[in-house]
């Protein structure tokens, strides 16, 4: 395969995986006693795909793909899909790092526990100091930014929102990666 025609390629596999990732976007849903605006959804899981076959850059890419359809379709807003955007890349890229540190599933465990870590600890600091005073100032939710409102949406929704989402999508992302793995692996070494 030529340079070119492998550039040509792995950007129609990333834009391929992105639309996936947003179709999978629009199958979400609330969790029980957590703020019905926190939805679950799918679609980091063709990131991590892409962040397998290529780097974990192309894993963000994806996630950039993604939430940039989702705002165009007009399915969200842009501070809830810039949220979605940096809680989603912390967590892919967490685990494809780990992934091509060595490339088995406890490196996938590892990246999965240490991306829900991260993903749930930013998000609960971001959210608390960013994007609830935004939504505050421009979306005219102005009891978000009163400390105690930001304090018990971040301790009581924020935080175990997106422990649960780590462990939800890490649980569902490794049975498809058994199951794919090989093609991963022919993948990554044959357009990566």
């Amino acid at each position: 395969m030529t340079g070119e025609s492998s550039k040509v390629l792995k950007i129609v596999v990333l834009a391929l995986l992105g639309t996936i990732s947003f179709l999978l976007f629009f199958l979400k849903f609330p969790l029980p006693f957590l703020p019905p605006f926190l939805k679950l959804d799918f679609g980091d899981i063709p990131a991590i795909i892409a962040g397998f076959i290529f780097t974990p850059l192309a894993g963000v890419i994806v996630i950039g793909i993604k939430n940039f359809l989702y705002l165009v379709a007009g399915g969200g807003e842009i501070i809830g899909v810039t949220s979605n955007f940096v809680a989603s890349s912390i967590f892919v890229l967490s685990i494809a790092v780990f992934y091509h540190k060595r490339r088995t599933i406890k490196s996938i465990l590892v990246g999965i526990v240490i991306g829900t870590v991260l993903m749930a600890l930013s998000m609960s600091v971001l959210n608390y100091i960013l994007f609830l005073p935004l939504y505050a100032l421009f979306m005219g939710m102005e009891d978000y930014g009163i400390e105690s409102v930001k304090r018990g949406i971040v301790l009581l929704g924020i935080l175990p929102f997106n422990v649960v989402k780590g462990i939800i999508v890490g649980a569902l992302f490794l049975p498809v990666f058994v199951k794919m793995g090989s093609w991963i692996e022919d993948k990554r070494t044959s357009i990566a």
